[in-house]
This record gives structure tokens, sequence and C-alpha cells, in this order.
């Protein structure tokens, strides 16, 4: 499976849409790669990503529509995520990560979707 963490500075990034890049991890080989975040366009990412087969989104925070259009293409999200994407992925892997539900609504905020 492979599994995308919204990253920004080896850190996972608190607005999904904004990061630097994705983290991915493949739990079949444990491969870990990046990719660029090509942009925040509305609706965008979710294409993107479940294009590239990503099964699961691990972020800080993710706006309402986002998380929907994912749900749709069957991918699973867990928001309210901090620390290092290696911690993250880490507590992923012993079951310890789990979506705290948060929906961010407000896209000019800086960084502050944890809550």
């Amino acid at each position: 499976m492979l599994v995308a963490v919204a990253q920004e500075n080896e850190m996972v990034c608190q607005h999904f849409g904004h990061c630097e890049c994705f983290a991915l991890y493949d739990t079949d080989n444990h491969n870990l790669s990046q990719v660029n975040n090509p942009g925040h366009e509305p609706g965008f990412l979710p294409g993107f990503l479940g294009q590239m087969g990503v099964k699961l989104i691990i972020a800080g925070g993710m706006g309402g529509r986002a998380q929907d259009l994912f749900a749709g293409q069957g991918i699973e999200v867990i928001v309210g995520v901090n620390g290092s994407v290696k911690n993250a992925l880490d507590r992923y892997l012993k079951g310890e990560l789990k979506s705290s539900g948060s929906v961010c609504s407000e896209h000019q905020h800086a960084g502050d979707c944890h809550s």
C-alpha cells in the first residue's frame, strides 16, 4: 500500500495542500521516496495522488472538501498529526496513529490547522 505524508522540512505539514512535498512510503517494499507538491488548486491533489496509487494520506490538517474527495476515491485520510514524518509513519505502522477528524475551514492561515 502506498502512503503519502504531507511534508514540510522533514515534519508533517499542518496544512495538507500547502506542503512542499509528499513523502511516499510503500508498505510492501518499505521504500520511502518524495514527490514535490505540484501546486494547491482545489480538487487537484486527490486525483494526482490517487493516480499514483496512494491509499492513505497523513497530514496535520485538511479541508472538508479535500477529505470528501479522497473518500470518494477510496483513499483514507488521517488528520491531526504532528511531529516528524518518520515518527508519523512509525506510529502508523504500529497501529498507533488515529485521525482526529479535524477539518480546516480557513485557507488564509499560517499552518495552524492542527486543532
